[in-house]
This record gives structure tokens, sequence and C-alpha cells, in this order.
């Protein structure tokens, strides 16, 4: 089976980032067209299925991945194509909208620690902890002051949760401008896509220049080994589901699962009353 060489979109520590300089559109390192990768994506979920079976059963790894991207990058889109096939029971999806009373009453990462996996479990965060150095740093909501020591903690955070047992992939869906401009006219043109549309949207965009700022200096400060960023180029849907996919495989795959044994004591009570 074709695959991506996807080791070329990760953020190594240290590198610097400039999000204008890649290609959006990018489809190379694939040899084959969309028909060929929505095949590769359509054998890679065949065996995400049972490595995801292993992890809840093995009961012993975790795995977090995080999406982030402007709007219309797709989030959405890679959740449902992805993970269509897996068991519900051990997936879950985590949004992270405008703070609660209740979140903004803590530290900005109270309301993320409670979403992270259990054992056996994959948390997928749709948006995350790193709206704290985007929207806030971008709408001045926080002063720089705030938002600036917040690289190093979120960095400490996430080693924290690697040196407990989970694995941690982030990705940046990344989409150029007048991409967004046409997916969001397609929101308005397609009645069954109208739910999706939001001003907000729109009233984001004047400020898109202040936001791939934000996120070069969050790319370039909190990409670790363990907890490392993969910028996706998803001007094309299909190729950013395999780049996504064919990582969370590796990343499973990479854990060394085993199912679990049945003990001694459990066998010869199951054998004595068969």
């Amino acid at each position: 089976m074709a695959k991506v060489h996807v080791k070329r979109f990760r953020v190594k520590p240290g590198d610097k980032v400039r999000l204008g300089s890649i290609d959006c559109a990018d489809a190379s390192g694939f040899d084959g067209d969309k028909k060929d990768g929505e095949r590769a994506i359509d054998a890679i979920i065949g065996r995400l299925d049972p490595l995801q079976e292993l992890l809840y059963a093995e009961h012993r790894h975790r795995l977090l991945l995080v999406l982030q991207g402007m709007d219309c990058s797709g989030k959405d889109g890679t959740i449902r194509r992805v993970f269509e096939g897996v068991n519900p029971q051990g997936v879950k999806v985590a949004h992270f909208g405008t703070p609660s009373a209740e979140e903004l009453d803590h530290d900005y990462l109270w309301r993320v620690h409670r979403q992270v996996p259990d054992k056996g479990e994959i948390v997928i965060f749709n948006r995350s902890h790193y709206e704290s150095v985007l929207v806030e740093r971008v709408h001045r909501l926080v002063p720089e002051r705030v938002w600036s020591r917040r690289y190093s903690q979120i960095a400490d955070f996430e080693r924290m949760l690697n040196e407990e047992g989970t694995t941690m992939i982030k990705f940046f869906l990344h989409i150029d401008r007048k991409e967004q401009a046409r997916r969001l006219q397609d929101r308005l043109k397609d009645p069954t896509k109208h739910w999706k549309f939001s001003h907000l949207d729109y009233d984001e965009r004047p400020h898109w220049k202040e936001y791939m700022r934000a996120y070069e200096d969050a790319l370039e400060r909190t990409s670790t080994e363990s907890a490392p960023w993969y910028v996706v180029p998803s001007d094309h849907a299909w190729f950013r589901d395999l780049v996504v996919s064919q990582l969370v495989v590796e990343a499973l795959e990479g854990l060394g699962m085993h199912y679990p044994r049945l003990d001694s004591k459990k066998a010869a009570l199951a054998s004595g009353g068969c």
C-alpha cells in the first residue's frame, strides 16, 4: 500500500516555522491521485479499528490527538473520515469553545486536564488549550505578559502527560485564505451546511496574518519529541485525512501492544466451570 512521507510535515524542536512558505495544496510525497488516496485511507482505517480495540483491551496506554486550524480547515471532517469505523466506546471527542463562567474561575488548563484520555482511550481535541495562545492573544483578551508565559506552561503540561503514559500528536490543518473563502461560500450555497455557518467565521478573517504569527510561535515553541506538531497541507481533504490517519495508525502500532492474558486463577475457574 502506498504511503505518505509524513515525517517531512513534523516540526522538529527548534525549527523555524514560516506558514506562508508552506504550500497548503501540496499532495506530493504520495504516489497516486485522489482515488488512490481514498483507497489508501480505507486500508488504513481498516487497520485502525483492531488497533483501537487492542488499545482498549490492554488498558495501559492513552492516545491524545490535537486538531487545530483556522475555521473551515476540516477538523470535523477529519474526525468523521478517520474515525468512522472505530468503536465509540473507546474514542471521545472534546470540543473547546468559549470558556464557561465556571471554567473562567479556574486556570486555563483546568478544563483541558479534565478531558485527557483514560487508560485505553483515544481522545481527540477539536481545538484545545492552544486557544489560550491564539484567540486570547489575537484579540488581546489577556496581556502579553500572560499569554507569553503559557508556551512553557503548555510544554510542561504536555511533558507531564507523556511521562504518565499519554502518547500525544498535534495536527495543524493548514489551509490558505482563498481556500477558506471558497469553503465558507460552499456553506452558504449548500442548505445542508447552513447549520455550520457563523458570522464569526467572517469576523475572524481580517485577523488572518495575526493568527498565522500566533500559530507560528505556538508551533515553534511547543513542538517537542514527546508532543510533536505536524503541519498538514489541508486544501485537499483527502490528502489531509491520509496524513492524519497514517500518523495515528503508526503511533498505535509503535506502542507494542498485546492482548492481556488470562491469569492462572481465572483460567482455572473458567476451565472448572466448563
